[in-house]
């Protein structure tokens, strides 16, 4: 039987959020005499829905967008508003382990997508339970080496750490229930809205969602295309609430990165190289004078814009010298816990050593078991590598793999404690290379390398991932009043359902729109980026090709500009990563980016009180996040039904598109109105009335949370204008 809440228990303590005087305890809005529900068949049930929804969401948005999502506060917000739904309202703490489940689904997306697509990139052969294995390895271990650090990170540091991403979900979970009914509705309304969207452009093909200047202005587009100067927009729901989530500034970053790539380079390389005629270079001919500004890019330009992807990841370890070097002290410490006693109390009763202990030494022998049969299953030149070469290859990623995870661990804690950001990407990318450089160094080369050393990659990168967000949520639990033991032991849980979905979600991607796609002027095979740009495994895909194969293949002089320019932007104080980004990124992403960012900011600034202003602007998570959710989960059913094996049911429904199974293989046709600018500027018809019904949502959401927290008498004139 729940316990009831007991009045005043969703305040926090004076002393949440400061430093604790000598003596002083922190006592959460939980006390660890109070045995009300934490687990149970709710929480733990719609925790994993959580996940499930959430981690196909997050795949999809990192793969078409090249950014991730977050999802905690997203759940949060859903945990509490399920809960009140109930017959007996959930309790706090179930809300808690409904969000401490469910944030299992954006930390193992992470952890694939940076990576898992570098393999397709490569053209190399992966199968799905070689993708669930290395991310619920990884998942696991990141786990069992953040425990340890637990109660040093969160109880010793007390007050010493801010832990901005915990406090917002903190903040969220404990005060959320005053306007948890109103925040629930407008998630579920932009889900649905941002589902209907992109399923009626990308199944349906009402009209169509790929902009272009070359199309809508006509002669002028012309104009500018014969200089290679072309302005594209994805006009699909799932960018423009990246966008709204994003915010101004860092969309007009990105942004302008693509305008420096494709209006300013990409009519350069065509103004200085059109005259040139043939050339060859980094195993490819080019005639840039016969180029569209769009393989002009693709050649020339992206590997620029990988190459600053790269150095803008080392540049950000290297600024967290002092975090980096600090944080295998601090592990040191907080493993080592000498002089303390052993704890009794619920709230601070973690897994037993000996478990944790052993779990780390399975998955690290699961993981030396998976590498040895990538290598001995992998035909290099038609022949497999020997049971003792396997073997030895697979203990040295083995080694490899635990290492970098152990040291990297405490980094990814730390981190996230004192900035927020996980900088998993350059110590992702850190890790890739190590880990060819021992494979190399014991005669590993060509495909099996690769794939090993991406496999590495990726169950480090999940655990890292996985790690630095679980600190967070040790934090979220410290303060209310968790138990910490529950939390780790459901966490496997909820990393094996998203492993699970992973496994599922990026097959599914590359069979319905595919990573790589067959130029049809030079046969090469190029990476699709227009449709899964993934910015971040195109460098790592890159990266270990260029190590593990012939150098003289890849683009280093562009890859080497590429790092300059990272470099100038790091000395001018530009965000390196967003304008790499943006360089990197087809521009009709950014575009649609910036266009959501762009409503963002125009909602934020309508009201006639700044009350109504800021009530207004705080619905922006929950708009982005359930658009994008919504957009996310129907276009996953967008790609199922192009699979030819599932009877490709989209030529049934497609409206402007006509698509055919020849040979076993899906052939679409645009129809002339649809690819034409009559397509196109429904398009952005559409695109004004997905902004017009997104300030709908941000004022709805307004006025039901002004009216749920009304203002003080003197502020009647905002009470008016939200209800306008």
């Amino acid at each position: 039987m729940d316990t009831p809440e007991q009045k005043g228990s969703k305040l926090l303590p004076a002393n949440a959020y400061t430093k604790l005087a000598p003596g002083e305890e922190y006592q959460p809005i939980v006390p660890a005499s109070d045995t009300r529900a934490e687990v149970t068949p709710w929480s733990i049930g719609l925790g994993i829905v959580m996940v499930m929804i959430f981690t196909a969401a997050c795949v999809y948005i990192a793969l078409r967008a090249g950014n991730g999502i977050e999802a905690s506060i997203p759940i949060a917000i859903l945990a509490i508003f399920f809960g009140m739904m109930k017959k007996t309202k959930s309790t706090i703490l179930e809300n808690v382990m409904v969000q401490s489940v469910g944030q299992a689904s954006g930390v193992v997306a992470a952890g694939a997508t940076f990576v898992i697509p570098a393999l397709y990139i490569n053209r190399l052969d992966v199968a799905w339970w070689q993708i669930f294995l290395a991310c619920t390895i990884g998942g696991i271990l990141g786990v069992v080496l953040i425990i340890p650090l637990r109660k040093y990170f969160v109880k010793e540091l007390h007050g010493e750490l801010p832990f901005p991403e915990a406090t917002a979900i903190n903040e969220v979970l404990v005060t959320g229930e005053s306007s948890a009914g109103g925040a629930g509705k407008i998630l579920i309304m932009a889900f649905l809205l941002g589902a209907g969207y992109d399923f009626l452009a990308e199944a349906f093909h009402l009209w169509n969602p790929a902009i272009s200047t070359n199309d809508i202005l006509g002669s002028v587009g012309q104009s500018m295309e014969s200089i290679r100067m072309e302005i594209q927009i994805a006009g699909l729901a799932a960018l423009f609430g990246l966008g709204y989530i994003i915010g101004i500034k860092y969309a007009s970053i990105i942004a302008s990165g693509s305008v420096l790539a494709m209006l300013v380079m990409v009519p350069m390389v065509y103004l200085f190289g059109k005259d040139a005629g043939s050339f060859s270079y980094a195993g490819g001919v080019f005639d840039i004078g016969t180029m569209s500004s769009g393989k002009i890019f693709a050649s020339f330009v992206k590997p620029i814009g990988i190459g600053a992807i790269a150095i803008s990841g080392l540049i950000g370890i290297i600024r967290m010298g002092d975090i980096v070097l600090g944080s295998v002290t601090l592990g040191f410490k907080g493993l080592s816990g000498k002089g303390k006693k052993k704890e009794s109390e619920r709230t601070q009763l973690d897994m037993a050593p000996r478990n944790v202990l052993l779990i780390q030494i399975v998955s690290t022998l699961a993981m030396g078991i998976l590498f040895y049969i990538v290598a001995s299953t992998t035909s290099v030149g038609g022949e497999s590598y020997s049971a003792s070469d396997s073997l030895m290859y697979a203990v040295v990623g083995m080694v490899a793999g635990f290492l970098l995870s152990f040291l990297f661990t405490p980094v990814a804690a730390q981190a996230i404690a004192i900035v927020g950001v996980n900088p998993v990407s350059g110590m992702t990318l850190i890790t890739v290379v190590l880990a060819i450089g021992s494979m190399i160094l014991f005669g590993l080369t060509g495909k099996a390398g690769m794939i090993i050393a991406l496999v590495v990659g990726t169950a480090v990168c999940t655990a890292l991932s996985t790690s630095g967000a679980l600190i967070s949520d040790f934090k979220v639990g410290y303060w209310i009043g968790s138990t910490p033991r529950a939390q780790q032991r459901w966490k496997f849980l909820g990393i094996v359902v998203a492993a699970l979905v992973v496994a599922f979600v990026i097959p599914l991607m590359d069979q319905a729109f595919h990573f790589v796609i067959q130029d049809p002027t030079t046969q090469q095979f190029i990476s699709n980026e227009s449709v899964l740009p993934a910015p971040q495994a195109n460098m790592l895909a890159a990266v270990s090709k260029g190590l593990m194969e012939d150098p003289s293949l890849q683009p280093w002089l562009l890859y080497g500009l590429g790092g300059i320019v990272a470099i100038m932007l790091y000395m001018a104080g530009v965000p390196m990563l967003a304008f790499a980004l943006g360089m990197y990124l087809p521009i009709s992403i950014n575009m649609a980016v910036l266009l959501g960012a762009a409503t963002a900011w125009i909602i934020s600034r309508t009201g006639k009180s700044d009350e109504v202003k800021k009530a207004r602007a705080e619905q922006g998570t929950l708009i982005a996040s359930g658009m994008m959710a919504g957009a996310a989960i129907f276009g996953i059913l967008t790609a199922v039904m192009r699979l030819p094996d599932m009877g490709a049911l989209i030529q049934y429904i497609s409206v402007g598109v006509k698509f055919e199974v020849v040979d076993g293989l899906l052939k679409e046709t645009a129809s002339e109105w649809f690819k034409g600018s009559t397509g196109q500027l429904v398009s952005l018809g559409m695109l004004v009335i997905l902004a017009l019904a997104c300030y709908a949502l941000a004022r709805l959401g307004a006025n039901w949370q002004l009216k749920k927290n009304p203002l003080p008498p003197k502020q009647d004139e905002a009470q008016t204008d939200s209800q306008e």
